[in-house]
């Protein structure tokens, strides 16, 4: 049922907002002078790594890191990046990964190649059973401003507790905290 419903969200989520993927494609390809689309080497299901594509927000040579673990991260942030991850607009070619089924709409969030200690905990936790999303409780109860334990107690609790009437509430949450812009550090 979940997957259906992803299949469905994600076909309706892209024909929706197909003409402001276009824009932003164009517009960081014109401004940047780049390939708009950045390929994030990612831990998804049973922790095997994938490619999620994001819109490039970052300046050429950032490290491959946690944007939180950067010193100065926002020296790291393209003008048109921060706007871009205020509003979770470099977030959107992730419905992609979707419709291959590589994430989900709801899950939690994939961990980056190289945040080993988030992978490990998340395996001898049978977290990483679960097909990372877009979103999850994790980002409706702190996004950036919480700590590694506390993501785990967090994905934890959803995936003892996943079911439709959750990620439907971790939906609205997550839209209802993208117009207000808070918990956003960078």
């Amino acid at each position: 049922m979940k997957r259906l419903l992803d299949l469905f969200m994600s076909t309706l989520l892209i024909i929706f907002f197909s003409p402001l993927l276009i824009f932003l494609y164009l517009s960081i390809l014109i401004i940047y002078n780049t390939n708009p689309i950045y390929l994030s080497k990612r831990s998804g299901r049973n922790s095997n790594l994938f490619l999620m594509p994001k819109f490039i927000t970052m300046k050429k040579n950032t490290p491959q890191v946690a944007s939180h673990l950067l010193k100065k991260p926002n020296k790291y942030i393209t003008k048109m990046g921060k706007y871009m991850r205020k509003t979770s607009l470099d977030e959107l070619p992730q419905l992609y990964s979707v419709l291959v089924g590589d994430m989900s709409i709801v899950g939690p969030r994939p961990a980056l190649y190289n945040q080993y200690d988030l992978i490990k905990k998340r395996k001898n936790l049978k977290i990483d059973q679960l097909r990372p999303g877009i979103t999850g409780f994790a980002q409706i109860n702190g996004r950036d401003n919480i700590s590694t334990k506390k993501k785990i107690i967090l994905d934890l609790y959803y995936l003892k507790n996943k079911c439709l009437r959750l990620d439907l509430k971790i939906i609205f949450l997550t839209i209802y905290k993208i117009f207000n812009i808070k918990n956003i550090t960078h």
